[in-house]
């Protein structure tokens, strides 16, 4: 059985540190990789469904994605509203155009297959040194708990990551709650309501006698 304590995920601070080192980086596949690394996050993919995306699945109308999943996920179509998503994807679109880059695949590699696995984590380790992020969270995967983590800290429910990450067995998608505030805070501040009204009974019981 899979050690659910031992998920790994990025604290806001550290996706901001990585997102900036991305952003900062001057190599010459840098459209290319921040399009990567933001849509990847975005969507919770991993490293292998990031190279099955092709330029075909991208609905310019709707501003939407038809994403594969892999590993017994469900496939979803997500809408793209984050500001800075958009940007980056747009300006890789643009790049292909100019640089006459037309294979199918929205990320090849440069023998025109689907970028894999294996640069997806060499790069994600060399952003995370360039960040300053602990060896243990240099993995491409982490993106995809870092997502999951996100959108239940925002109050979405459980069936709501379930759709947005692609998980079948919502039962992968509840291990994510234990990590956040949001449930953590409503949790409190429904005990405090019950410590209110409890001691508002408690006086009410003790004075309503009085003469």
């Amino acid at each position: 059985m899979y050690d659910y304590s031992k998920i790994k995920y990025l604290y806001p601070y550290e996706k901001k540190a990585l997102f900036r080192a991305i952003d900062l980086n001057t190599s010459k596949y840098q459209v290319r990789n921040k399009a990567i690394f933001y849509l990847a996050e975005y969507a919770g993919l991993r490293a292998s469904e990031v190279g099955l995306i092709q330029v075909s699945d991208i609905n310019p109308d709707t501003n939407e994605i038809f994403f594969r999943r892999l590993k017994n996920s469900k496939s979803n179509r997500l809408r793209i509203i984050d500001d800075a998503v958009a940007s980056a994807l747009q300006d890789y679109l643009d790049y292909r155009r100019i640089n006459s880059i037309y294979s199918e695949f929205l990320f090849p590699s440069q023998k025109g297959n689907p970028i894999s696995r294996k640069t997806l984590d060499q790069l994600t380790k060399a952003y995370c040194r360039l960040a300053g992020l602990p060896d243990a969270k240099a993995h491409f995967h982490v993106l995809k708990h870092t997502r999951a983590v996100e959108l239940a800290d925002l109050g979405l429910d459980t069936k709501e990551v379930q759709f947005w990450i692609g998980h079948r067995n919502i039962a992968n998608t509840e291990i994510y709650l234990q990590f956040t505030t949001t449930q953590q805070n409503t949790l409190y501040q429904k005990m405090e309501q019950l410590r209110m009204s409890q001691a508002t009974n408690s006086f009410y019981i003790k004075n309503q006698f009085r003469i």
